[in-house]
């Protein structure tokens, strides 16, 4: 595919803006990221990590990105695994053979803790700039360069995925398992199309007193980075499951009082018309066109690519349209975090950055 020079890097790649403003620029995030981490990757040699075991490492927002990145990576046939950082203290010979280390911000402390006790072995970081302390800890580096974000992570998480479905193609070779220049359209597509129906989402599930989030696969890692959402943009109490280990016992819970959110075009669509018919309000989010929304239920299409990677971004940008508007129904536009740490960044918090 053509590719243009690679943007320079902005001044403002760490800016805090307002949720829905992160919201809304991310068809022009995802290509500024498609273009850079093309560019970078025709430099970078990877030779280290090719037919290894890959540890793809994260913590928050980014061990939900690692969860659709080792999806994504055994569905290629390599042998592929997630993290969360803390998980990675201890076992550090044994966990995997190179290691994929993300972080937006390149700051997150425990990350960086866990990669350099992984000094010996090949890792390579994934972050919004270059010269973060992650990146330099790694020595290799992707800079997504996707610039302006919100607090709750939109720009970040979705160009993240981009970058780790552009640096997995490149690791195991041969055809592109997407055309990832269709990616940034298809985002503005689904910013524009799906709105009215997030709105419909947002006033349906306005109210619960938990709202279950549900997925398979990559699909799986979309849920769980929707339930974080729902907590830190609207302090609403949200958890994501696994849609098979969902039928085991943990859907029982739901009725008129509870919300439920689905990702998928498989099983995932029979367990949101179940829980709908039930009195639980409830959201599928799919890249099907044939399932018709009832009562107790919305349906969002949106566009299939048969791509983990590319299915995960645009349907998640779906999930933050719902959450836009139900943190607008709450008066939370644009809050910030209220439970600050202090210990989870290699730098002080800044009310101006992300």
């Amino acid at each position: 595919m053509p590719q243009t020079h690679t943007p320079p890097e902005p001044a403002n790649v760490m800016k805090r803006i307002g949720y829905r403003d992160a919201v809304a620029r991310q068809p022009e995030a995802l290509e500024d990221t498609r273009l850079a981490v093309y560019e970078a990757l025709q430099t970078l040699d990877l030779c280290a990590f090719r037919g290894k075991a890959i540890g793809f490492a994260g913590i928050g927002a980014s061990y939900q990105a690692a969860l659709a990145a080792a999806a994504f990576m055994r569905a290629r046939d390599m042998r592929a695994f997630a993290y969360c950082s803390t998980d990675l203290y201890d076992a550090i010979d044994s966990a995997a053979d190179v290691f994929v280390a993300l972080s937006a911000s390149g700051q997150s402390k425990e990350i960086a803790d866990v990669m350099e006790l992984r000094c010996h072995v090949p890792r390579i970081a994934i972050c919004r700039a270059t010269g973060t302390p992650l990146a330099e800890l790694t020595g290799r580096a992707l800079a997504t360069r996707s610039g302006a974000d919100n607090g709750a992570s939109s720009t970040g998480y979705t160009s993240m995925l981009l970058a780790i479905g552009l640096l997995g193609d490149h690791i195991v070779g041969g055809a592109a398992s997407a055309d990832w220049s269709l990616v940034p359209d298809a985002a503005a597509r689904v910013l524009s199309s799906a709105a009215g129906l997030a709105k419909q989402a947002a006033q349906l599930l306005a109210g619960r007193a938990s709202i279950d989030v549900v997925g398979a696969g990559a699909g799986f890692a979309t849920a769980g980075e929707a339930a974080m959402l729902m907590r830190e943009a609207v302090r609403v109490p949200a958890a994501g499951w696994d849609a098979l280990n969902y039928l085991h016992g943990p859907m029982e819970s739901q009725d008129a009082r509870t919300g439920l959110i689905v990702f998928g075009n498989g099983r995932e669509v029979r367990i949101a018309e179940d829980v709908a018919t039930f009195g639980c309000p409830s959201v599928l989010i799919t890249g099907r066109t044939d399932v018709k929304p009832a009562d107790n239920l919305v349906v969002i299409p949106v566009p299939a690519f048969d791509n983990a990677i590319a299915d995960a971004i645009v349907q998640i940008i779906a999930a933050q349209l719902i959450v836009g508007d139900m943190q607008d129904a709450a008066g939370l536009t644009d809050i910030t975090f209220r439970y600050r740490q202090t210990d989870t960044k290699l730098k002080p918090w800044s009310p101006t950055e992300v």
